[in-house]
């Protein structure tokens, strides 16, 4: 296996032992089941479907609870395809975290950032405020100053860093260290920060 579903449980530290300290995002990754593989032949391209975290009937589509019923898996909350997938599966394989990973792997860990609405340029891009008279303004505290030129082109440019929303949005980190394996209780432990909220939902990738 090459790629797993999992879900954000919190943070913690850990230490070697030499006494370092390591600050790690604890990880509940897997089990996950494979609902379905994408072939050229049939639908133009390869891939595999995974499913993780079981859902009641009741709150899942006809369509789905087809699709489920195919795979001989139970009914699934999350779906993700991943392509280039590196081990032959079969469509209702189950596979956990032990599967996948090993300590001192490297991996990358996709998920959607913390959503932080409608926010200024001084959170969200930096700026400095009137004290460091970031783009031009001299007495407004965190306004954003000069946005645009003058009669030529007389218009404000693509891209230019404007106060807007602000995360919501799906983020990679990568090359992240797996310091800890906990396969009896589908935990991982990685070094350092990833995307998301405790709970969120996160894609972990083999380096």
């Amino acid at each position: 296996m090459s790629a797993i579903l999992g879900r954000k449980v919190g943070m913690t530290t850990v230490y070697d032992e030499a006494g370092r300290q390591t600050v790690c995002t604890v990880i509940e990754a897997g089990p996950c089941h494979v609902t379905q593989v994408k072939t050229d032949e049939i639908d133009g391209y390869n891939a595999v479907q995974i499913g993780f975290q079981d859902k009641k009937e009741k709150h899942t589509t006809k369509a789905m609870r087809g699709h489920f019923e195919a795979a001989g898996t139970t009914f699934k909350r999350h779906i993700v395809e991943f392509k280039n997938f590196k081990n032959d599966v079969n469509i209702g394989d189950e596979f956990g975290v032990a599967d996948v990973l090993a300590e001192g792997d490297s991996v990358h860990v996709a998920g959607k950032s913390k959503g932080k609405g409608f926010q200024g340029v001084v959170k969200r891009h930096g700026f400095g405020g009137v004290n460091d008279a970031t783009h031009g303004q001299h007495n407004r505290q965190r306004a954003p100053g000069s946005i645009g030129q003058a009669s030529d082109p007389s218009r404000v440019f693509k891209g230019t860093k404007m106060g807007g929303r602000t995360g919501n949005e799906r983020v990679t980190v990568k090359n992240l260290r797996v310091v800890r394996l906990f396969p009896d209780n589908n935990l991982v432990l990685v070094k350092g920060a990833v995307p998301g909220p405790k709970n969120g939902i996160l894609e972990i990738r083999k380096a």
